[in-house]
């Protein structure tokens, strides 16, 4: 009943029924729906375009979801078929035939995705291949008219992609005749485009598909950039995007230039301007994909991309000077602005390039005679402020003349008489500028300028919302780290301004986050803090102390994180109402909330009071003699109980370590409370990142109190009726290896070595007398493992004593640090060598040429073994580079190199004579592991 609603004349009913058909044939073709083909294939070969349209509707959608089991029938019945309906374009229509070449692109991914795991699959595919890519080659260059439009070659050069990325063997003989007719099209298609699209001075007349959804002329560019990319991704072709690049980036630079509907829109919606410019945009559009495609080729090949974007460039820019003069084209100025985005895009590589004197481009004379020509020109604002925007760019380069001139021109930009656009792009420039001067130490340069820049940005920031608004706050940031004194002399003006956007803003997460770095910047500044505290304290104490339903949702998480910051970053001891005032509104809003959020920034807040004024809290006391140490265990109780989501554990464990190390035996019998709290918390929490911050609890007190530690755990019942201390081993062992963060890595892994040696040292059995899961036992004597049988067979691991598990552990994270170190290095290696791509273009046709294949930890410890060779095995702090956290930064484990502590400790520990108690556990990958370390077991 069901094939037969496929000829329904009612487009939306022949739809319905073809999702039915295909949901039932998923899982009842061909074992319970067998003539099922049988009925599609006569549709298909009917006369009734109806039925051949319902029919291709059944197999597009089928295509989607078939399982590599259907595949093998399914291609061999399928695919001739679709090559029929492709090649005959005298009785299909273009959409027809586009939803053929969609079909075989589906059954090509599927096929290579089987390739993968049965070699195999891919001869599924061979046979057709030939007689496809000729058919391809013939429809690319088929003008556009009754048989082909660019709907349809958007789709074959989609199929040809997916060819030349998959199958790049099988294409290899094929290249020569299908890059002809792509670079036709690529080069036909960019006239079509800069007149119908970019200057709209003709009409396009765009295909629509059998749903009626309008298949834009971008989209078919869209599908010559990513045949491109398949061709940069694929390192057999690599070397023939090299071979033509200079006319390539000639034509992607056109495709980079602004549109008629983008200067309408922008010029009346300024947050979309800053959202499309910005570089993490998640907008797309022909422009965008022509810089995506303009950084992928500059990224694989460097030196040569930027000979030959400044050579098309040069060459635009001449014959846009033709057409300026001569006033043939009054969009010249298009042109200009494309150019200045493509320059100031990959200025990094330019520099370079120049500084090793492997370029020959002026960028004196370009900055000189282009860009700052064209800023006395009033033609458009958008390229007034693309203007500025790469004058920034390429601050290094200049004169002190050049720049003081540029500097004059990005002040006047920002002026309230300014269009809109002109007024962001100089927000952007001057971000550009002050970051620049400050890396080179030469801010003597905009100092003058920064009293009307910030005039301009405030102006701005009160005019504005949205994503103009988060780029003014961050540009106010960049221009308050210039100059501490100038920063306190315009305390009045943004500080104020800051709070007030902070206030009315505090649902959106960027702008609350750059309210925090100024107000961070003026909590350093000992000439504007005690007026920072002044103005914004009262609000932060108003928002704490108020009922929840009197200030928005997320608000008074808001205030936390910013009191959190004036902590963290006020002059010690803190101002005494930051004590009196701020300290118990801040105890109580966490203690009386229930939300997670709340409580999670309120933990913080006064881990930041304990870290940096404990003697202060502690001795201040409230109206009935509570001190602040007794709110701040209060606040981690509420954490740890039971009764609470887990959630709002993520960070008590650093609140209760903090206060362990900086309180200790004060704490008195809430030691023993805090750390009994702990261990019911650990029962009830089963995300990693909760569990991990609990058992630092205890990894903390390793380093600082392990006997005591041991004491308590083992004077404390489990869960079980073990002691805690099996327990929390337990917990711990079964999860080290999942832990995340440099910091929290080197406690964790650092500990379990002191632990390990002390139990060796003091023949501890408490510890020796633990067994635990080992390594897990895979059977290969029941052939293969299916999915049901590791459902109905439980999982087996051999029972180990706790301290190998330990020992293993610790030989696991030292491999990890070793793969971590020489990935840094290999990288390292690749941004320092040479570019030898003629050496490349040898090796290109076999994967082992391709710098990115993937390999295994234990070829590169063959390569690098013994460990203590490895040119990366000093410190390297780059790991550490993000690390936030003042307290993890101040603690001198954030120092230790682990590969290096790991390394020796294990040495030490091999050469002693119950080593053979750990060596007898061995796996074959861990005694690789340590030979790399000159361990030989």
């Amino acid at each position: 009943m069901l094939p037969a609603g496929l000829k329904e004349s009612i487009s939306k009913v022949r739809s319905s029924v073809a999702y039915a058909i295909s949901a039932i044939a998923h899982w009842d073709w061909p074992e319970a729906w067998p003539d099922l083909f049988q009925q599609l294939m006569q549709a298909l070969t009917s006369t009734d375009q109806n039925a051949v349209h319902g029919a291709m509707r059944v197999l597009t959608e089928f295509t989607r979801e078939v399982t590599d089991i259907q595949m093998p029938q399914m291609a061999p019945v399928i695919l001739p078929e679709m090559y029929k309906i492709f090649t005959r374009a005298e009785a299909y229509s273009i959409r027809t035939r586009s939803r053929a070449v969609v079909i075989f692109t589906t059954c090509a991914n599927m096929i290579s995705a089987m390739g993968d795991l049965d070699k195999g699959a891919r001869a599924l595919l061979h046979p057709f291949l030939p007689q496809f890519i000729e058919a391809f080659v013939h429809s690319l260059q088929v003008p556009d008219g009754v048989a082909s439009d660019s709907g349809i070659k958007m789709e074959v050069l989609k199929a040809v992609t997916t060819l030349v990325k998959n199958y790049p063997k099988q294409m290899a003989p094929y290249m020569s005749s299908i890059l002809q007719p792509v670079w036709t099209t690529l080069t036909e298609s960019v006239t079509i485009y800069v007149r119908t699209v970019v200057n709209n001075v003709e009409e396009m007349d765009d295909p629509a598909d059998s749903d009626g959804e309008v298949l834009g002329f971008e989209n078919l560019v869209f599908s010559i950039f990513e045949f491109v990319h398949g061709l940069i991704e694929t390192p057999k072709f690599r070397k023939i995007v090299r071979k033509s690049m200079d006319h390539l980036l000639y034509y992607v630079i056109l495709y980079m230039q602004i549109t008629e509907e983008q200067v309408h829109l922008w010029t009346n919606s300024p947050d979309q301007f800053v959202e499309d410019e910005d570089e993490d945009t998640f907008s797309y559009s022909v422009r965008i994909s022509a810089q995506d495609l303009l950084l992928a080729i500059a990224s694989e090949f460097q030196g040569d991309t930027t000979m030959g974007i400044c050579s098309a460039t040069m060459r635009h820019l001449q014959e846009a000077e033709v057409a300026k003069n001569s006033g043939t084209d009054p969009n010249w100025w298009k042109v200009h602005e494309a150019c200045m985005l493509t320059l100031g895009s990959i200025k990094d590589l330019i520099i370079d390039q120049l500084h090793e004197n492997k370029l020959n481009f002026d960028v004196s004379s370009f900055l000189q005679n282009i860009v700052l020509a064209d800023l006395n020109l009033s033609v458009s604002p958008f390229l007034l402020g693309r203007a500025l925007w790469v004058a920034s760019r390429f601050t290094l380069l200049m004169s002190p003349e050049m720049m003081q001139r540029f500097l004059q021109s990005t002040v006047a930009g920002l002026q309230e008489s300014q269009p809109p656009s002109v007024r962001i792009s100089a927000a952007r420039a001057i971000y550009g500028f002050c970051d620049y001067l400050k890396s080179s130490d030469n801010t003597q340069m905009i100092l003058p300028y920064l009293e009307p820049i910030m005039h301009g940005l405030v102006t701005l920031a009160m005019q504005f919302a949205a994503d103009v608004l988060a780029l003014v706050m961050e540009t106010i940031y960049t221009v308050l780290t210039v100059d501490k004194n100038f920063t306190a002399s315009c305390e009045t003006k943004t500080v104020p301004l800051t709070i007030a956007i902070f206030l009315k803003y505090n649902s959106d997460p960027l702008i609350t986050a750059l309210c925090q770095d100024i107000f961070k910047v003026y909590s350093q500044n000992e000439m504007a803090q005690p007026m920072l505290q002044q103005r914004l304290l009262p609000t932060i104490i108003s928002v704490l102390q108020a009922p929840t339903d009197k200030v928005p949702p997320g608000m008074p998480s808001n205030c936390l994180d910013v009191l959190c910051t004036m902590v963290r970053h006020s002059p010690q001891p803190l101002h005494g109402l930051m004590i009196s005032e701020a300290f118990p509104a801040a105890a109580k809003c966490t203690l009386s909330s229930e939300d997670n959020a709340t409580m999670q920034s309120g933990g913080e807040c006064l881990r930041a009071y304990v870290s940096v004024a404990c003697d202060q809290i502690s001795q201040w006391q409230d109206d009935q003699n509570r001190s602040g140490l007794w709110y701040v265990i209060q606040v981690a109780n509420q954490m740890l109980d039971p009764r609470t989501s887990e959630f709002t554990a993520a960070f008590v464990g650093k609140l209760v370590s903090t206060l362990l190390s900086k309180v200790g035996p004060a704490l008195g019998e809430n030691l023993e409370l805090l750390l009994r709290a702990v261990l019911s918390k650990m029962q009830q929490a089963e995300t990693l990142s909760v569990m991990q911050n609990l058992v630092l609890v205890f990894a903390q007190l390793v380093h600082t109190q392990l006997d005591a530690l041991l004491n308590f755990l083992t004077s404390v019942p489990g869960p079980t009726g073990a002691s805690a201390l099996e327990f929390v081993l337990t917990e711990w062992c079964s999860r080290q290896h999942l832990f995340y963060g440099a910091y929290e890595t080197k406690v964790s892994t650092v500990a379990l070595c002191k632990l390990l040696q002390h139990s060796i040292n003091s023949n501890d059995s408490r510890l020796q007398d633990i067994q635990i899961k080992g390594d897990q036992i895979f059977s290969t004597s029941d052939g293969i493992l299916t999915r049901s049988k590791c459902a109905t067979a439980p999982e087996r691991w051999t029972m180990v004593p706790v301290l190998v598990k330990m020992y293993k552990l610790i030989i696991n994270e030292l491999s990890n640090q070793v793969e971590t170190n020489l990935s840094k290095s290999q990288i390292e290696d690749e941004e320092d060598e040479e570019n030898d791509w003629e050496e490349e273009d040898n090796n290109e046709d076999g994967a082992a040429g391709d710098s990115s294949e993937t390999v295994t930890l234990l070829s590169l410890l063959d390569k690098y073994s013994p460990a203590s060779d490895y040119s990366g095995y000093d410190f390297d702090g780059d790991e550490e580079e993000d690390e936030e956290d003042q307290d993890a930064l101040n603690d001198p484990l954030y120092k230790v190199n682990l590969q290096q502590y790991l390394t020796e400790f294990l040495q030490q520990l091999s050469q002693q004579p119950y080593y053979g108690t750990f060596s007898a556990h061995h796996s074959d990958c861990e005694r690789k592991v340590l030979s790399t370390i000159g361990i030989n077991t």
